[in-house]
């Protein structure tokens, strides 16, 4: 009986892997537009790190993490998500002490224990970035225009901003007691999950996707409406510079975050193209995250964008590659001068392929075809004896003899192309 898979850690085979190819090389060269340097974290964490950061009244921490005790007894975790790992180490490598201010963006596997869906699993990918030591709101503007410039250089018209604010350790108290006061009157129409996190994380209610919660919800007070002095200039200030540069955004007075450590600026990327799963991307500020694993009281702010729903978003579009060449070769010696001229022409950076197997010429032809290579160059006995070959362009349908050497073949593909 053949091995599978686990449920919910799937393979990505090539004719999808290029266009992940695609979205991160797209996430590198605009994130390093902004300056963003890249981290590479490591998968294991001690669960200390997530319980810490995260909170301990998450979904996340109380349900989803894979945790166990490794051979030395130390409680470890496959990484649910990337920011605490990338304070972690900015922390545990004083890079503070070089400067305080960080642009840092990472890409890779996370691991949740949560039912597998369109677009999430229980091994996903996620690209991220985190800027730190900058508590003025044109960092926030800064990243969010980032984000909106990353997807439009996908081409896509979705998804759209979405921001709001969360306030901050002085004013959210007051209204987590307004909200639970409000959620008090309609407990009865919570679903079990918000009954359970009415004490520890009332806010989650907001965004609960049940419909119960839903209509529970609706006339919630706002914490837009019971935001401090600071918070409410620090979002209006985020909101001018966006305007000033030209980013579209609404308002979303219902959106939370999961996870503990955020505060003020909050944002999504939301689309109508995926069904119930519309964020695509998601972050905010979290100015409390560095002191609360042990570093010093320096502000930050990121997002994370998993990697899967914008692959999705990305399904119309063809990202396979084809070979610039392939060389049809009739008999040993032409089998010989293809191998020849493949490796040639491979070490000046074309990509070149042949049948290996002594197949016949229409064989050859047809996988040719299936290939759908830019060029086909046949070799025989009497091409070897000329020193030449028909070099055919399969998209303008033109034709030409050129000598069997890599240069020249390489100019005639580059002219012809």
């Amino acid at each position: 009986m053949a091995i599978t898979g686990i449920k919910g850690f799937n393979d990505i085979l090539p004719g999808e892997v290029e266009k992940w190819q695609h979205i991160e090389a797209t996430a590198r060269r605009v994130f390093e537009l902004y300056g963003l340097s890249e981290i590479r974290i490591p998968i294991l964490e001690k669960t200390e790190l997530f319980c810490r950061s995260i909170g301990d009244a998450t979904d996340i921490v109380e349900k989803e993490m894979y945790s166990f005790e490794d051979k030395g007894g130390n409680k470890v975790t496959m990484r649910p998500e990337g920011t605490a790992s990338v304070m972690r180490a900015y922390v545990e490598h004083k890079m503070h002490a070089l400067d305080p201010v960080a642009r840092l963006y990472y890409m890779g596997p996370m691991f949740r224990y949560e039912r597998p869906q369109k677009g999430r699993y229980r091994q996903f990918h996620q690209i991220g970035a985190e800027i730190t030591g900058v508590a003025a709101p044109t960092v926030d503007a800064q990243v969010l225009t980032m984000l909106t410039h990353f997807f439009q250089e996908l081409g896509l018209t979705e998804p759209s901003l979405q921001i709001n604010s969360l306030g901050c350790p002085c004013c959210r108290p007051a209204y987590r007691d307004a909200l639970k006061k409000f959620l008090l009157e309609r407990i009865d129409k919570l679903c079990d999950d918000c009954k359970r996190r009415y004490d520890t994380n009332p806010l989650r209610a907001l965004d609960c996707k049940s419909a119960g919660c839903q209509e529970a919800t609706q006339g919630a007070p706002s914490m837009l409406d019971h935001l401090c002095a600071e918070c409410g200039d620090h979002f209006d200030k985020t909101r001018k510079y966006l305007e000033l540069v030209g980013t579209p955004y609404s308002i979303n007075q219902r959106m939370v975050r999961g996870l503990d450590y955020y505060t003020r600026t909050t944002f999504e990327m939301v689309t109508t193209m995926l069904g119930a799963q519309s964020a695509v991307a998601a972050g905010g500020r979290y100015d409390g995250l560095i002191s609360s694993i042990g570093g010093p009281q320096i502000p930050g702010i990121g997002f994370a964008m998993g990697v899967e729903r914008v692959a999705l978003l990305l399904a119309e579009k063809d990202f396979s590659r084809r070979p610039d060449l392939f060389i049809a070769a009739l008999g040993d010696e032409a089998h010989a001068e293809a191998f020849r001229l493949m490796s040639a022409l491979q070490r000046l950076g074309l990509a070149v392929e042949i049948d290996y197997e002594g197949k016949s010429l229409k064989s050859q032809m047809r996988r040719a075809d299936k290939f759908n290579s830019r060029f086909t160059l046949i070799i025989g006995g009497d091409e070897i004896t000329r020193g030449t070959a028909p070099l055919k362009n399969m998209d303008g349908g033109t034709q030409d003899d050129v000598a069997l050497d890599a240069a020249s073949i390489q100019a005639a593909m580059t002219g012809g192309a």
